[in-house]
Parts: structure tokens; C-alpha cells; sequence
């Protein structure tokens, strides 16, 4: 019961889980005390209290010691009662009054006592229900990070098939779309590796976009010219923001690469993400001092496998794809999307 709040252990109560003697032993004490108060306030209650004070020990002995534990103190509470508090006192003798006492007494400890087994009923039925749905999520659970496994390991072994076919092209063109098609697997695979880890089943976009953007950047070979920053707020996403935000995020870095920095030249990318004004949204922003765009460039128009991946996820994640040139010199791509 560690770590229960009150409310929550009583009502997980279980009278069973208290040992028989001690159940019975404290039964009769809650019969005595109720006894006891009874007749210390005899001559200060008004006339037609005689069950006052067995009523709360019959539902407390019902709910926590068991049923019959409260039929007990109930059968009890009457030849007590009957015998001290009803008039005339002192006997079991019945008049007309005593009998519609004795009458009312049986029908509000008969009452009492229904309402807390049915209550207990209801409690166990749920505990029962809320246990089998903790079995079901966590079988649901294992079952999904399987299923990431598997995928992980599928796409990996498609990875590793292409990679071998690469090394059989010669074809320039078709080497890159290759290089390309490898790069986009892996990267849907390390997003499913980050799904599998049993910690959830979200990825902290922050970390991924750090880690991606500097293994991007020393694939390509250009880390010791290019410097790289990311500013990224936590954001954790499911598979479906994760793995389209990623794609459209390794488009975008890779296509500045290429076209910002030519050759061997110099420059500064920054991977900036934040929350927009828009609550559930959020903003990504890649941002480079580069050669910028060129003359009467429009991304809607434009011909590049990558950059139609990227348009094609924005829309999938409800969002905006831009790209634009700097005042400063260079281009920022922005994207705002729902998470």
C-alpha cells in the first residue's frame, strides 16, 4: 500500500486481508465501545436514540472487518439495545413502541449492511476491470516496441542491401539517388531505434535534431568548415511527428550543404526550434550565411527530389514549408507545423 493515498487504500480494502482472530477480536471491541458511549450518553440524548451509536459500528465492522462481522455487532446492538434503552428497560418485554423500534433498527442495519457489500461489489469489479487493463496496456506496450524492433531491424537490412547494390553502380546519378535512399532508411531507423527505448514511446526532437544534424554534417565530410549550432526547445513527439519532421529536417540540412557551401567553402548553419504563439504548434528554422537563393527560386516550383520529400511531409504534419533569402546574406528554411 506504499504510495497510496488514503482514499485509495480504503477503497482497495479487502477484509480478507486481515487474519480471522484479530477480525473477530476487533469486532468486539467496536461493539463495546459503541456499547459504552451508548450508555454513558443514556439520560443525555432525547428519548428515541437507542441504536444511536451501533449504526457506525455496523457499516465500520461491514466495510472493514466483513459482512459477517457487521450482521454480528448488528444482531447484538439489538438485545443490547433492546434490553437497556428501550422502555420498559431492564427486559425484553414488547409494546407496541418497542416493536416499531426493534422494526426500524432491522431495517436500517439490514440496509446498512447491503449498501456496503454491494459497495464492495462494485469495488472489487473495478480493481478486477483496472488490473485486466494494466495486464492488456503493458501486453499492448511489449507488443509495440516489438513491432519498432522489427521495423528497426527490416530497415536496417534494406540499409544494408542497397549499400551493397551501391558498390555494383557506376552511374553517377544513380550512386547519389542510392546514397540518398540510404541515408533517408537509416534515418527512418534510427527514429524507430529512439521509439523503441523503453523509457516511452516518444523522441525528444531536441536530441535527435543535435545528434542528426552532427552526423550529417561529418558524412558529408564538411565539419571541419562548416560550423553547426542547435537550439532546440524539448519537444517530444510519436512516430507520427517524429519520423516526417526528422525527413524534413534532414532534407533541409542536406540541401544546404549542397547548395550553400559549395567546394570547400566556409560558413555557419543554425537548427533552431521553438514553440509558436499557436498553442500545440511549434516552429523549425534552418538557417545558413551561405551563397543564398537563386534569382526567382519558389519551393513550390521547385524540382528537387529532396525538396518535394519535404513538401509533401510539411502537409502530412499540417504545417508551412518556406524558404527565403536572409537581409544578412544566406537562406532560412521555415517550417511550422502541429505536434
Amino acid at each position: 500500500m506504499q504510495g497510496r493515498s488514503l482514499v485509495e487504500t480504503i477503497s482497495r480494502w479487502d477484509p480478507v486481508q486481515v487474519p480471522l482472530p484479530l477480525r473477530w477480536g476487533l469486532t468486539l471491541l467496536a461493539f463495546v465501545l459503541a456499547f459504552v458511549i451508548r450508555y454513558q450518553l443514556d439520560g443525555t440524548l432525547p428519548p428515541g436514540f437507542p441504536y444511536l451509536t451501533f449504526f457506525p459500528a455496523i457499516i465500520l465492522c461491514s466495510y472493514f472487518l466483513g459482512t459477517a462481522c457487521g450482521i454480528a455487532v448488528a444482531v447484538a446492538g439489538l438485545f443490547t439495545a433492546w434490553y437497556f434503552f428501550i422502555p420498559p428497560v431492564n427486559s425484553f418485554a414488547l409494546t407496541g413502541a418497542s416493536v416499531i423500534a426493534l422494526v426500524f433498527y432491522v431495517f436500517i442495519a439490514v440496509t446498512d449492511i447491503g449498501l456496503v457489500a454491494l459497495a464492495q461489489h462494485a469495488l472489487r469489479a473495478l480493481d478486477a476491470e483496472r488490473q485486466a487493463k494494466a495486464i492488456l496496456a503493458e501486453q499492448r506496450r511489449l507488443m509495440f516496441h516489438e513491432l519498432q524492433h522489427r521495423v528497426s531491424n527490416n530497415l536496417a537490412t534494406v540499409s544494408g542491401l542497397m549499400k551493397l547494390q551501391r558498390r555494383l553502380v557506376s552511374d553517377e546519378a544513380a550512386g547519389l539517388a542510392l546514397d540518398d535512399s540510404v541515408r533517408r532508411i537509416d534515418l527512418v531507423a534510427r527514429i524507430m531505434r529512439n521509439l523503441h527505448d523503453p523509457s516511452g514511446q516518444t523522441v525528444d526532437m531536441s536530441r535527435f535534431l543535435a545528434d542528426t544534424s552532427r552526423d550529417l554534417l561529418e558524412s558529408a565530410g564538411a565539419a571541419n568548415r562548416v560550423k553547426l549550432s542547435v537550439d532546440a526547445v524539448p519537444l517530444h513527439v510519436g512516430a507520427e511527428v517524429s519520423v516526417p519532421l526528422g525527413l524534413i529536417a534532414t532534407e533541409l540540412l542536406a540541401n544546404t550543404l549542397e547548395h550553400a557551401f559549395p567546394g570547400e567553402k566556409q560558413g555557419q548553419i543554425a537548427v533552431l526550434l521553438t514553440h509558436a504563439s499557436d498553442r500545440g504548434r511549434a516552429v523549425l528554422r534552418i538557417r545558413d550565411d551561405g551563397q543564398g537563393l537563386p534569382e526567382g527560386f519558389d519551393i513550390d516550383r521547385a524540382r528537387s527530389l529532396g525538396l518535394s520529400i519535404a513538401r509533401q511531409f510539411a502537409k502530412q504534419l499540417g504545417g508551412t514549408l518556406a524558404m527565403e533569402r536572409r537581409p544578412e546574406g544566406g537562406t532560412e528554411a521555415h517550417l511550422e507545423f502541429s505536434h
